[in-house]
Parts: structure tokens; C-alpha cells; sequence
């Protein structure tokens, strides 16, 4: 019977979801599905998303499970919400990955000897505000717009030659290693767009996720994501079958 099929479905799919959750952030076996989900939403956008549904559904599961008797479902869950649920659990237990949704973008990057004022240059004709620098193969930082006005800053406020600062100063004596780990984080190929969202939402400062082939700092950067990526992340995940 159709009725029975659907409440089979939504039962097995709300099964995956509750075992994924408990999984990813080890919750105690005696954890309330409902508690999984309201503590999940805190950590992962999908959650978040449908973290009301999720919690109803926990009660339409219960009723299904508990309170039905013999061969007599007393709920039966309707096609929308059989594919709501379906859809869930893809962006929660598989969700979509940034190297099979997301093409790899033409980086530009610079090698940290050159002068600054090649690197402004640089920065004036691409119009990007972040560039990748390299020494050889390993990329040592990511000079951008807050750093280069920051070294300005300082040689103005010192009295020096901005000039001259910009012709003797290396992309790469100007770099902070802490940008690295405030600014911007490392995602690899394998991470979800999920880990993109959760990322700009866990650190404003953010100005963009770095993707490389595993998500290593030192390894080349094939893909920026800054903020004016996100609205087309959100469409993916909305449209994601």
C-alpha cells in the first residue's frame, strides 16, 4: 500500500539522519533526537535550515513508531513530506562536495621577492584583494587590500618614503602569519559546501576559503570563496537533488 511505502521511507531516511548527527558529533545514545537536532543546528547549516521540520518529524516518527498497531499506521506522512525528509537527509549524510559542484577558478598569485609596488600594481589591474604568494612551490601567505594599507600606514606614520618602501620592500616581508588563520580558511576539494557555510558564519572576519587539493596550508590554491560566492552556494544546496 502507498500508505505503508511512505511511512517505510520516512522512517528508514529519519533513521540515517539520526545516525549521521550522533556520528558527526557524538552524542550520547540516550540523546533525544529532538536535543540532536536543536545542538546540531548550532554547528551545521543543513540543521539549521530545517531544524523545525526536523523536530516535527521527530513527533510524526513517534506516532508512526508507537502508536500504531498491528498492520495499522495512525500516521502516514504525505509525499511533500517524504521528499522533504529525502532531501534532508542527502545535504545532511551526503552532502554535496566543493571539487564535484564547485569548477576550479584561474588564481592569480605572486612570488614573494618581487617589490610591493608590483604587487599593487598587480592587485589595481586584476581587481582581486587577495593573491596567493609563493616561495617556489609553497604558497607562505596570501597578501590582500587590510595588509598592504596597514605596511603603508606604518612607513606614513613613521615619515619614510612610501615610494621607496614600495620599491626596496618585498610582497613577503610584509606578511603576517596569523592572517592565514584569521582572515582565511583551508577547505579541500573533499569538504562540503556545508564547510563553506559553516565557515563564514563561525568567523566574520572572514574574507575567504581557501581550496586546495587537501585542505593544507602550504599546498597551491585552486579556488577562492569569498561572500559574493555564498547566494549561488545557497542556490546549489536549495536546488541539490
Amino acid at each position: 500500500m502507498p500508505d505503508k511505502k511512505n511511512a517505510s521511507i520516512f522512517i528508514d531516511s529519519y533513521n540515517k539522519i539520526d545516525a549521521q548527527l550522533r556520528a558527526l558529533y557524538n552524542f550520547r545514545s540516550g540523546q533525544s533526537f529532538t536535543d540532536v537536532v536543536r545542538q546540531s543546528a548550532d554547528r551545521n547549516a543543513a540543521v539549521r535550515r530545517y531544524e523545525n521540520d526536523l523536530v516535527d518529524y521527530a513527533r510524526l516518527r513517534n506516532a508512526i513508531v508507537h502508536q500504531s498497531m498491528n498492520e495499522t499506521i495512525i500516521a502516514v506522512p504525505c509525499d511533500e513530506v517524504v521528499e522533504n525528509i529525502l532531501r534532508i537527509e542527502r545535504l545532511i549524510c551526503t552532502p554535496p562536495t566543493i571539487g564535484e559542484t564547485l569548477a576550479d577558478k584561474q588564481v592569480t598569485s605572486i612570488d614573494g621577492q618581487i617589490c610591493l609596488r608590483r604587487a599593487v600594481q598587480l592587485i589595481a589591474k586584476t581587481g582581486y584583494s587577495n593573491l596567493p604568494v609563493y616561495n617556489g612551490k609553497r604558497m607562505v601567505g596570501i597578501i590582500n587590500n587590510r595588509r598592504l594599507i596597514a605596511a603603508l600606514g606604518a612607513v606614513l606614520h613613521r615619515g619614510q618614503s612610501v615610494d621607496a618602501f614600495l620599491a626596496e620592500t618585498s610582497v613577503e616581508d610584509v606578511l603576517e602569519e596569523g592572517d592565514l588563520f584569521i582572515y582565511y580558511k583551508y577547505l579541500g576539494r573533499r569538504d562540503t559546501l556545508q564547510d563553506v557555510l559553516n565557515a563564514f558564519e563561525n568567523n566574520k572576519k572572514l574574507l575567504a576559503v581557501c581550496v586546495s587539493e587537501n585542505g593544507k596550508a602550504g599546498e597551491r590554491i585552486v579556488n577562492f570563496i569569498t561572500p559574493a560566492d555564498l547566494p549561488h552556494i545557497n542556490k546549489m544546496l536549495e536546488d541539490y537533488k
